[in-house]
């Protein structure tokens, strides 16, 4: 399986295509910005596609990146979708953050043309992608998945299999509540040390060698200390991301009371221009405060 078909070369999906064209593989690229399809055919060994019905035709994996539900219908069962192009038992691998109603509705879709679907969404943001080092949560048959893994493996350090389609999603929000309640914790340790008057960068290198250590606190506390926020995963994308979390939750049942506060928290964040920072400008929100 080597003919690939990658839709969507947003921030993540214009590195993670790169890293299969290095891999030898032949990628033929659609975005809906065609310059975006230009510059990383200049970049990578590939092409370009008009549409998505015809970069997924003749190609033995269709992979798709994009924002939301809206835009993966589009993208897949729209008037030029991939439905259109794709061969019977072509894979479609769907690696953007949506619904787990929105994977199933279109894994059906699929199906019903002689294709199969795995949903995959990714963790390790920009930075990952970059490095080839996500993490990637799969839902789909054991069957698919395995042939998934054969493609993923060129962008992943991590790949597991949560069960049928739909359960990718569901693991990606759990992963979404996760971070949202560490990067406020983050956020209001670093604040407290502030008004403290301590050293706060001595205070993070000494606490992350202990209990309190995470990925979060190693990875994002000397930007936060400098007020950079312009790298990372934007506040716009984990706001619909939370939605997605608390829609899932009134359907199972769950409770989520801090995650439904720190949304609000990031609205305030978006409030004071904030919408395209990274995550971690939850510390901001508290500066502003003071």
């Amino acid at each position: 399986m080597t003919t690939i078909a990658f839709i969507g070369l947003g921030t993540m999906g214009y590195p993670m295509a790169g890293h299969l064209a290095r891999a030898g593989l032949s990628v033929t690229v659609f975005n809906r910005t065609l310059c975006k399809a230009e510059a990383w055919c200049s970049e990578f060994s590939g092409n370009k596609a008009p549409s998505p019905a015809s970069a997924a035709k003749n190609a033995d994996i269709v992979i798709t990146c994009v924002g939301n539900d809206d835009d993966l219908r589009e993208v897949i069962t729209g008037p030029e979708g991939a439905l259109y192009g794709l061969k019977p038992r072509a894979l479609l691998i769907d690696h953007s953050t949506v619904s787990a109603s929105v994977s199933r509705e279109l894994a059906s879709s699929v199906a019903s043309a002689g294709a199969r679907f795995v949903d995959a969404p990714v963790s390790g943001g920009q930075q990952g992608a970059v490095n080839g080092q996500l993490t990637i949560m799969c839902g789909g048959s054991e069957t698919d998945v395995t042939d998934a893994e054969l493609i993923i493996r060129h962008y992943a350090r991590a790949i597991t299999h949560m069960g049928p389609v739909g359960n990718g999603q569901l693991t990606k929000m759990v992963n979404q509540i996760c971070v949202a309640g560490l990067v406020q914790a983050l956020a209001e340790g670093m604040h407290f040390a502030e008004k403290a008057n301590l050293d706060v960068e001595k205070a993070m290198e000494a606490v992350s060698q202990g209990a309190a250590s995470s990925w979060q606190m190693l990875n994002r506390h000397k930007t936060m200390i400098a007020g950079e926020y312009e790298h990372g995963f934007a506040v716009d994308w984990m706001r619909k991301d939370l939605a997605i979390c608390q829609n899932e939750a009134r359907l199972t049942g769950a409770t989520l009371p801090i995650t439904a506060l720190v949304d609000q928290f990031y609205a305030e964040v978006q409030a004071m221009g904030g919408g395209r920072w990274d995550t971690s400008s939850l510390l901001a929100r508290l500066q502003r405060k003071e």
